[in-house]
């Protein structure tokens, strides 16, 4: 739970897919084994903290419902609400800020794509980030912010507070 006032926001690009059948559709794309591994390791890092959402915006991809799905896995104490979102696949940052927006819990979980994450992740914090991952937003990324605000359409770039930043330890196995 976010004290009164506070906002919290889980920010999250889905774990890595698979690319095994080159003319699936992409929004049909699996994850992959890593990507399994990386999202229930990003749940266990989450429910390890405490930081567990009361809502989920998912993007309406299989890659990221399986990445909440994973999450979710470890994310045992609460069972948040999930919108799956049509309009977070391939979303640009003003998109996102346009349907964190509509949120309504103290701690919500956004789950989306690149670029759109990393460049919304980016505008986020009053102070830059100084991570060679966080440029990069890899797979499973995850920015963890927490926003002085009463409301999520109060939220606005620059405000966020850097409160962690999570990369699965099984990038590049």
């Amino acid at each position: 739970m976010t004290p009164a006032g506070h906002r919290r926001l889980i920010l999250t690009r889905h774990a890595k897919s698979s690319w095994d059948d080159p003319a699936m559709e992409d929004k049909r794309r699996p994850l992959n084994p890593r990507g399994q591994t990386a999202a229930r390791e990003l749940g266990d890092f989450l429910a390890s903290r405490g930081l567990e959402p009361e809502e989920v915006l998912c993007s309406s991809a299989l890659r990221t419902r399986e990445t909440w799905e994973g999450v979710a896995s470890a994310v045992i104490e609460t069972r948040p609400e999930v919108h799956l979102i049509d309009a977070l696949y391939q979303a640009t940052p003003e998109t996102l800020l346009a349907e964190l927006r509509k949120a309504t819990a103290s701690t919500v979980m956004l789950i989306a794509h690149n670029p759109g994450i990393g460049e919304f992740a980016a505008s986020l914090p009053s102070r830059p980030i100084y991570d060679p991952d966080f440029r990069k937003y890899p797979t499973c990324a995850t920015l963890i912010v927490d926003f002085q605000i009463e409301d999520w359409r109060d939220v606005a770039p620059g405000q966020g507070s850097l409160l962690d930043f999570f990369t699965p330890s099984t990038r590049g196995k």
